[in-house]
């Protein structure tokens, strides 16, 4: 099949090799020229495992091109797929349509023999019946239907979701696109993939219910963190408990230092505003995103208190600064928060990160970039672990321990056992374990039983 999408950043990119490496003929376009042409130089601007070999292997076999002219490309397509940016608007919160709004009007100038026109963006209820209108209306003649598929695609992770999905979500008003839609996602069918038809209107709920419930677990896990740490338990011991019951389940249940990246933070601020406008209140998404913003800055006073209440004139190195691993994401991301309130703390700040220097950069000011985790962790007070990148699961402490000036470890992933770091001479402090002291008495124990 021919198909186009538009807008070539992350959603649109991966989409657009995945469908090619299915054997589908794809244009990505984008209106950044200098996107486009990096794009056909075989630069991918964005890190994503894996996507620079499966862009590379599809564009050299001829299934797979980029280019500015929407027209040409919306002309020849069979399937064509909205994949601009919904960002949170100023102001409201509210999903900003604009870019939407802006693609369905180019896309109806350009459209030729019937078409199905598909939201692949992640946009509010009611977003696709605009989307047919502004069609209709700026080309009365046009033969199409707007279908919503939505995204499902975790970040670092993506390729493996789109061609291994846990559902395939299809929102359809018009049964001619059933047909279609089955056929662009034929390929997937000896996995025995499930392809769910809804209405239009119930698929665009469905991402972002999908998103809120998944962020509710998440600042679930961060309270029960807290107050796991008044009473002396431990979280991750609360998280497997829970979680070995089938109808919780143990993903999303790891306590840290707060979600962030495109999705979260913004669908759940953008189905808050949904449901207020539409008179029905969702409180517990509310609660949600309040909880998580204190979550953020509350990292930044354990760090504070580890250090002894007050790290004016002191170094902290901070370890990780993308929102997750295997990701170039800083957006919304826990570690910026974190930073902030430390520097108006009067701290100074060096980090490191194995992939989000270069947009770390654009963001953060006074932060010295280290060149590693120990160039980074050199003359500081205290080390931090905000993100859990492979690399930072088996550092040297006895290296570190010789560039640190005091040997101090705050693990938000709880990456680390209090009992480890003590036999290297490290204070240490996680997040939703039990104390130091404690921690390592029952570890002695357990070893001592077995």
């Amino acid at each position: 099949m021919q198909i186009a999408i538009i807008g070539s950043g992350y959603v649109g990119l991966v989409s657009g090799a995945c469908f090619a490496d299915f054997g589908h003929f794809v244009t990505c376009v984008d209106l950044d020229e200098q996107k486009i042409t990096s794009l056909a130089a075989g630069k991918i601007p964005i890190f994503e495992p894996g996507l620079d070999n499966l862009v590379a292997s599809n564009a050299e076999a001829g299934r797979l091109k980029f280019s500015t002219g929407l027209d040409a490309a919306v002309a020849e397509a069979d399937v064509v797929f909205v994949a601009v940016g919904t960002p949170s608007r100023r102001g409201d919160g509210h999903a900003d349509l604009s870019y939407v709004h802006a693609a369905a009007r180019s896309i109806a100038t350009a459209l030729r023999g019937f078409t199905l026109v598909v939201t692949k963006s992640t946009v509010p209820v009611g977003t696709g019946d605009a989307v047919e209108r502004i069609i209709a209306e700026t080309n009365p003649g046009a033969n199409f239907c707007v279908v919503s598929n939505p995204e499902f695609l975790r970040e670092g992770a993506a390729i493996a979701d789109f061609k291994r999905p846990d559902r395939i979500i299809i929102g359809i008003e018009d049964e001619r696109a059933r047909e279609v839609m089955a056929e662009v996602y034929r390929p997937l069918f000896l996995n025995q993939s499930p392809l769910l038809f809804v209405s239009r209107r119930s698929a665009e709920l469905i991402k972002y219910a999908a998103n809120s419930f998944l962020a509710m677990k998440i600042a679930f896990i961060n309270e029960m963190a807290d107050l796991c740490e008044a009473v002396d338990a431990n979280v991750q011991d609360v998280a497997r408990g829970i979680g070995l019951d089938g109808r919780i389940g143990a993903k999303f249940l790891n306590a840290g230092p707060g979600f962030g990246g495109s999705c979260f933070p913004k669908d759940t601020l953008a189905l808050v505003k949904t449901a207020q406008e539409y008179g029905s209140p969702m409180r517990l998404v509310e609660t949600t995103v309040a909880v998580n913003d204190e979550r953020k800055r509350g990292m930044a006073q354990k760090v504070i208190a580890v250090c002894g209440g007050d790290v004016r004139g002191k170094t902290i190195a901070i370890l990780g600064l993308t929102f997750k691993p295997n990701t170039d994401d800083l957006r919304e991301s826990p570690s910026i928060a974190i930073i902030s309130a430390l520097q108006q703390a009067g701290a100074s700040v060096r980090a490191f990160d194995p992939h989000g220097l270069d947009g770390a950069r654009s963001i953060f000011s006074d932060v010295a970039f280290g060149a590693d985790a120990y160039d980074a962790a050199s003359g500081a007070d205290a080390l931090v672990i905000v993100t859990e990148w492979d690399t930072f699961r088996a550092l040297d402490f006895g290296r570190l321990k010789q560039v640190m000036v005091a040997p101090v470890v705050v693990d938000l992933r709880n990456i680390y056992r209090g009992a480890e770091l003590a036999r290297h001479g490290f204070a240490y402090r996680s997040v939703g374990r039990p104390s130091e002291d404690r921690e390592a008495s029952l570890q002695a124990g357990r070893e001592g039983r077995q």
